[in-house]
């Protein structure tokens, strides 16, 4: 079914609220699946895809917005599941990179958070993570360096396909997103001795250039699904044992305990025409909510 000024689109409905919180994405969602909804029309309408990911089948719509928003929510889970454990057990070392992996894991949890409200939905909760993950500080270290890199690129290809499809705002959460998952990276090289400022430009399907990276040569990708190959090649897995010994981990379990920092700050994302006061705050340190909607809007001073 065709769009029309009946129908708002998502990006429509985002420019209507201004209201970019992950209760606000939620909000919009719910609005526009209403619209849908006594229109007849599928909720899968609701953000231009139909292609509900399933990292156990075969199927996958290449770039569709659906598909792009649920391997980023899925990575996020495992993303967050992995910070978190990794601060548990002491791993960042240093009180300095045991700090960015404490903010680090927040940062994901949020990002889950407002994925999850945009319309995105994990493959499972249930995540297979290798035992070499977290069996010394370089090998946790090592993980993130790439596995940031994936998000990256991921990120990357989600920028462009929203902004292709005329979704500025997705566009533009997603290239946040991007680009606190590449300072992400450089904190962990930076933490293993490398050179943490070493791209000129984010990578999208080049092969891995930094010479001391421990999958130099590897290339990225151009097509989202390939993002859980790479996971998966490196012994990750969704619902399902991966193909290293490792154990499952439980994302309600973990987010539920997920650190926070009070210096974590821009907690919401931002656009030109979502004006919030300097110094507002967002949501404050702590636990924090689960994997639900997330934080309510900041409040003005």
């Amino acid at each position: 079914m065709e769009q029309s000024e009946s129908f708002p689109t998502l990006e429509q409905e985002l420019s209507r609220t201004k209201d970019l919180t992950p209760e606000g994405l939620l909000r919009a969602r719910q609005t526009r699946a209403g619209f849908l909804r006594r229109a007849g029309v599928g909720a899968g309408a609701l953000v231009g895809g139909g292609a509900l990911l399933s990292l156990s089948g075969t199927a996958f719509a290449a770039n569709d917005t659906q598909t792009i928003l649920n391997v980023a929510t899925s990575a996020e889970v495992l993303a967050t599941i992995v910070n978190t454990v990794g601060f548990e057990r002491g791993l960042g070392g240093d009180a300095v990179t045991q700090r960015n992996i404490r903010a680090a894991a927040r940062e994901e949890l949020i990002h889950y958070q407002v994925l999850v409200a945009t319309g995105g939905v994990p493959a499972s909760k249930s995540v297979w993570v290798p035992d070499a993950v977290f069996s010394n500080r370089t090998s946790f270290l090592s993980t993130l360096e790439v596995g940031d890199q994936i998000f990256v690129n991921a990120y990357l290809i989600a920028t462009k396909t929203f902004g292709d499809a005329g979704n500025g705002t997705l566009a533009q959460i997603t290239a946040e997103f991007m680009g606190v998952e590449g300072v992400h990276r450089a904190l962990a090289r930076q933490s293993l001795g490398k050179l943490g400022n070493d791209r000129v430009f984010m990578k999208l399907d080049d092969p891995e250039g930094a010479p001391d990276a421990p999958n130099k040569g590897q290339r990225g990708f151009c097509d989202i699904v390939d993002a859980v190959a790479q996971l998966r090649a490196a012994g990750f897995n969704f619902g399902a044992a991966g193909a290293t010994p490792g154990q499952f981990y439980d994302f309600d379990a973990v987010s539920a305990r997920t650190p926070d920092d009070p210096d974590v700050n821009q907690r919401t994302p931002d656009t030109c025409d979502t004006a919030t006061p300097p110094g507002s705050p967002g949501p404050g340190p702590g636990p924090g909510p689960g994997p639900g909607p997330g934080p309510g809007p900041p409040r003005p001073r």
